[in-house]
């Protein structure tokens, strides 16, 4: 595993991280993403992917006559493919001639009704069927995955399970990534609550979809009974997942002890030190790899790297950069 030091600097005004993590969303930006992605969204088409166990997902698909790659972009916990930070890497990529799809999970981007079963972190094997389904649909000489903040922990498990998968990536990039859920879970806490009450807002939000599209399986009662993410976790993990508790759950999808030791696709994570809901700590937790390299930068927030007051983000072009050098 080698540890690179990024360089990255934003101006004075901007390099606090709850100022770039919120500058990451921020509803003006958005309009500007939106209008530098349009060539994106106008060849975008939507596709439901097969991935098998009855299970389908829905993505978008922006093909380019004779690709230099294709790119599969996953996004965070309660993002969607419409999310700021996917829209950004993908009309940028979608720029430098490469084909794009964007996936959305299970219960994400308006997907309520597409399954009966409910989200979970741990559905890993969903993924990469819709991986290889997307693959089967769009050959390209060259096949990346990137994933941002739980995108990110999702991307990194597939690249641990994508030789045994018969999955033909060349590259996976991964932009502050869960790395382990219980500190995240204590980063989100404990920390400023602004980030908690937004993440309880918007899965109250999406459980309330569900439920009314699943009348007849979901009764969720009034969710405000529980007032933080680690009651409200435990009570649907007991409840309507597999895990026996709450910490078997969280185990499950983190990326930390072995899980990455013996990773045979190339892979690079990209985080920020300062980073509020993603623990730069738990890295020492993380097994080497030779196929892993590791960019931490002081600055950045989460998912933002916000580099100027036009508001463009640093890492965008760091990813393009790194998936252009591979074809």
């Amino acid at each position: 595993m080698t540890f690179q030091a990024g360089e990255f600097s934003a101006p004075f005004g901007l390099r606090h991280r709850h100022v770039q993590s919120l500058l990451a969303g921020w509803p003006t930006r958005r309009r500007w993403l939106r209008r530098r992605a349009s060539p994106l969204l106008a060849a975008a088409r939507p596709e439901v992917l097969d991935c098998g166990d009855g299970v389908r997902l829905l993505g978008y698909a922006s093909p380019v006559p004779e690709p230099r790659g294709l790119v599969v972009l996953l996004h965070g916990w309660e993002g969607s493919a419409e999310a700021n930070y996917v829209l950004s890497i993908g009309g940028l990529l979608f720029a430098a001639g490469f084909s794009v799809f964007r996936l959305n999970f299970r219960d994400h981007g308006g997907t309520f009704a597409l399954n009966d079963g409910l989200f979970h972190s741990c559905r890993i094997a969903e993924v990469v069927g819709a991986l290889a389904a997307v693959t089967r649909a769009y050959p390209a000489p060259r096949t990346f995955l990137v994933g941002h903040s739980l995108g990110g922990n999702f991307a990194l498990r597939a690249a641990a399970r994508a030789p045994g998968a018969g999955l033909a990536l060349d590259r996976v990039v991964a932009v502050c990534p869960v790395l382990n859920p219980a500190s995240t879970m204590r980063a989100l806490e404990d920390g400023w609550w602004p980030y908690r009450e937004y993440f309880l807002r918007r899965w109250r939000r999406s459980l309330e979809a569900k439920a009314a599209c699943f009348p007849q399986l979901y009764d969720f009662g009034d969710l405000r009974r529980f007032p933080t993410l680690t009651a409200t976790t435990a009570y649907f993990v007991e409840k309507y997942t597999e895990y026996p508790d709450l910490d078997a759950y969280l185990a499950g999808y983190a990326v930390t002890g072995e899980v990455l030791r013996d990773l045979g696709i190339s892979t690079r994570m990209i985080l920020a030190a300062d980073d509020p809901v993603i623990p730069i700590a738990d890295l020492a937790d993380v097994a080497q790899s030779p196929a892993l390299t590791i960019d931490v930068v002081a600055r950045g927030g989460h998912c933002a790297f916000i580099e100027d007051y036009r508001l463009r983000s640093w890492v965008d072009g760091i990813v393009r950069d790194d998936l252009e050098a591979r074809v």
